[in-house]
């Protein structure tokens, strides 16, 4: 399993409350969501992956759970992994979902 089913579920569980169509898309090694074909966010393991502004990279980078997405020993511009300690409350999960709304509404 390339990534968390359970994860992906309480997303697909948060997503659903936003009146916008998502797709989903396998990605990175797990799942996407995309809005509008816009990646939002996704489950790579046991990690939610998070496209996000570079302004907001640092401020996010520096809480506990958060770091850069890694694949080749570079990380990846306006990406971030949060740790499943990152995301335990749904408002936890909702705020990093809007984040990634936020970056995918602004490259249409």
């Amino acid at each position: 399993m390339a990534f968390n089913e359970d994860i992906a579920n309480r997303v697909r569980q948060s997503i659903a409350l936003i009146p916008e169509p998502f797709t989903e898309k396998k990605m990175f090694g797990g799942i996407a969501f995309l809005y509008k074909g816009k990646m939002t966010v996704g489950v790579v393991k046991e990690e939610l992956m998070v496209r996000v502004f570079e302004n907001k990279m640092q401020p996010l980078l520096d809480q506990a759970h958060v770091r850069p997405m890694d694949f080749t020993g570079k990380p990846m511009k306006e990406f971030i992994f949060v740790a499943p300690e990152g995301f335990k409350t749904e408002e936890q999960l909702q705020l990093f979902i809007e984040l990634g709304l936020e970056h995918a509404k602004s490259k249409l």
